[in-house]
């Protein structure tokens, strides 16, 4: 199941106690204190782990916390510091501090990882407050809590080509023509009602990964039939493939069905319309030997256009050719930018104090 949003609480672990005890050995009858500091506890850390793709491992677990430290001990020992918690996310999430509605940290890339809670620090044993005044203190500090937060993770999927266009424009049979991928196909509108990735084998050395997007239509970036919440997957692409029907089902000529969507990625983001696109006519099949159609539809959105069947796999050559192409010159492009300029805008990366101790399961936040 494809989960892109999720909501949890997150818990750092808290610090141990420092320890009040006082040597007690043979022939020492009137031992200093030796009581040893509490440990640290164990901060949480999000990471961008390579072969995730969805959030549901938080669809049934809304919390998330890391062991406390251990209690000072006798004879100068120190607690045992708690281990952290790591918890692997897909690369693409938005971290997002759901109260107050600041993004913490942006996991764009593979390895990428932020403490999102940390641990309390360790309270000091009575050994560390004997003074030339004060021999026998009889007192030690309690350990910190830790920190807690509320998270709201957000998922954008990371892919290098994303496949655009109305309902039913052959967007999954040609994910599955060129890719293993496997994608519901039906010979209906809306058949894919979640995003599917696939890897594209372009010879030996070369691949990319495609997404299969669902079906976009008009008022999309308001939200209607779901849009807004799978444009947000585009946004990740480096490059679109927009498909248009030969015919399309809604009666629009080409030309109309491919102002929809571009009208409908303008409204959402300006710099999702302004990614490098290539347009192609699917379902040639259905028109063979007649080039006509695509000529004037050329002609009519003013862009090259390339016509392809993935039933009979008319054009994939050409069109794989495009995309490898265009893939090298957004590569050679972000090469030559200053370094950072393609880094995505993040909020701050200090988490917030909350509560001490993880709540119960059905305490969920």
């Amino acid at each position: 199941m494809f989960v892109d949003e999720a909501e949890i609480y997150v818990k750092a672990g808290d610090g141990g106690d420092g320890a009040v005890t006082f040597r007690r050995e043979a022939g020492v009858p009137r031992g200093g204190p030796s009581g040893g500091d509490g440990g640290d506890g164990g901060d949480v850390i999000l990471r961008a782990k390579p072969g995730l793709d969805t959030l549901i491992d938080f669809r049934g677990r809304h919390h998330w916390c890391a062991v406390s430290g251990g209690a000072g001990r006798s004879k100068d020992m120190a607690g045992a510091g708690g281990p952290d918690l790591v918890v692997d996310v897909p690369p693409g999430t938005l971290v997002f501090d759901k109260d107050k509605g600041i993004l913490i940290k942006d996991l764009s890339r593979p390895g990428m990882a932020v403490v999102v809670a940390r641990g309390g620090k360790g309270g000091r044993g009575n050994a560390r407050f004997a003074t030339s005044t004060n021999q026998t203190p009889r007192f030690a500090e309690p350990g910190q809590p830790g920190e807690a937060r509320n998270l709201r993770l957000e998922l954008k999927l990371i892919a290098d080509v994303g496949l655009v266009g109305l309902p039913n424009a052959g967007k999954s049979t040609l994910l599955a023509r060129l890719s293993a991928a496997r994608p519901k196909i039906a010979d209906y509108p809306f058949t894919t009602l979640e995003p599917s990735l696939g890897i594209v084998e372009a010879g030996q050395e070369r691949r990319f990964v495609m997404a299969d997007l669902p079906g976009l239509i008009e008022g999309a970036h308001r939200g209607v039939g779901l849009g807004d919440e799978f444009l947000r997957h585009v946004e990740r692409t480096r490059i679109l493939v927009h498909l248009v029907e030969l015919r399309p089902h809604t009666g629009q000529a080409p030309p109309e069905a491919y102002r929809t969507i571009r009208a409908e990625l303008a409204a959402y983001s300006p710099h999702l319309a302004a990614k490098p696109e290539i347009v192609v006519l699917t379902k040639a099949d259905l028109a063979p030997g007649d080039d006509s159609v695509r000529r004037e539809f050329q002609q009519a959105v003013g862009v090259p256009v390339i016509a392809i069947s993935s039933a009979t796999g008319a054009g994939l050559a050409r069109l794989l050719k495009a995309i490898l192409d265009e893939l090298d010159e957004v590569a050679a492009e972000s090469a030559a930018a200053p370094a950072g300029a393609n880094e995505p805008a993040a909020g701050a990366d200090e988490p917030a104090a909350g509560a001490a101790g993880c709540p119960p399961p059905e305490a969920q936040p």
